[in-house]
């Protein structure tokens, strides 16, 4: 390992953060050596990347000398939040500021940061086709991360702002994919109308993580976002359809409905349903999967995607 240079990656046992570590791991060539970072080293999840040569140590991103620690003698890490573990935008970007303090005393030469749009730059607070949430966001889960960016650019941190896309896995993992209705029919239910959202693969979100880390010189200071595929939700729906071999059908529902179906943060993803319906030129502008494919040459399309995972896909 002492060759090569070091990654840290936060949250290494997260969908992005483990996709960043393995994509990196199982490159026998790579130039770089993973540190991964856990709450937990005697997770199984910790243990998995160990076998696979991950130096793995245990920190906590509230803990600012633990971050200090796992930044020592690293070339670059991989900064990401995760705002469902508390709900707490507060936190996030109490927790960036953390990460972006620590990198610049470290001296690293190349972060990423897991951001997305701080959507009150387009919706402000006073603006009531969307409900202000929490006091002060229209997007928490957005907002504060978006807010963070310029910690890193302040402090001179040399960064890429990385914004990812919907995960397909939430069809998986959160119960977004198809659903029986009263008349035993399959709908996929998201308020979208008939605008275009950008999803990847999650692992692929760290696969092109690893592409932006190859091509530091290019990349830093820029913003880029990484999508697999931009689709309607009538296109969703065909390609379930196709994959399950039963009709699925799309259910358009309003944000409003969507934000009062009851389940915890059904605001907040209801507001941001909204903003990637009302604002989609500037969200998938930024996500651009030819370019996701230049820095992951292995990028799943949304068929692909379901060809390995339909069957995993809960329907009741």
């Amino acid at each position: 390992m002492a060759s090569k240079k070091i990654i840290t990656v936060f949250g290494a046992t997260g969908a992005q953060g483990g996709g960043v570590a393995r994509a990196i791991l199982q490159d026998s060539n790579s130039e770089f050596a993973v540190r991964a970072v856990t709450r937990d080293p005697d997770s199984e999840k910790a243990k998995a990347l160990a076998a696979l040569g991950a130096e793995v140590v245990a920190a906590d991103i509230d803990d600012k000398e633990s971050i200090n620690r796992a930044l020592q003698g690293a070339y670059g890490a991989y900064c990401v939040t995760f705002f469902w573990a508390h709900f707490s935008p507060e936190k996030e970007y109490a927790e960036a500021k953390s990460m972006a303090e620590a990198a610049k005393a470290a001296g690293l030469k190349h972060v990423i940061w897991s951001t997305l749009e701080d959507t009150r730059q387009w919706v402000p607070l006073d603006d009531d086709r969307m409900p202000t949430l929490q006091g002060k966001y229209k997007v928490p889960h957005f907002d504060a991360k978006g807010e963070a960016d310029h910690l890193f650019t302040e402090l001179g941190v040399p960064t890429t702002f990385l914004r990812a896309s919907f995960y397909w896995d939430n069809f998986v993992y959160f119960g977004m994919g198809p659903k029986k209705g009263p008349d035993g029919k399959l709908y996929l239910t998201l308020p979208m109308g008939d605008k275009k959202m950008a999803g990847i693969a999650s692992e692929d979100i760290g696969k092109c993580a690893y592409g932006i880390f190859k091509r530091v010189q290019e990349l830093i200071g820029k913003t880029v976002g990484v999508a697999g595929e931009q689709l309607t939700g009538q296109e969703m729906a065909a390609a379930f359809t196709k994959a399950l071999g039963q009709e699925v059908l799309y259910n358009s529902v309003s944000p409003e409905t969507f934000r009062n179906f009851g389940f915890p943060g059904s605001d907040d993803l209801g507001n941001m349903f909204q903003f990637y319906r009302d604002f989609d030129e500037v969200c998938n502008s930024v996500r651009d999967v030819s370019f996701s494919r230049a820095l992951n040459p292995e990028l799943k399309s949304f068929d692909v995607w379901l060809a390995e995972n339909a069957a995993r896909v809960p329907l009741e």
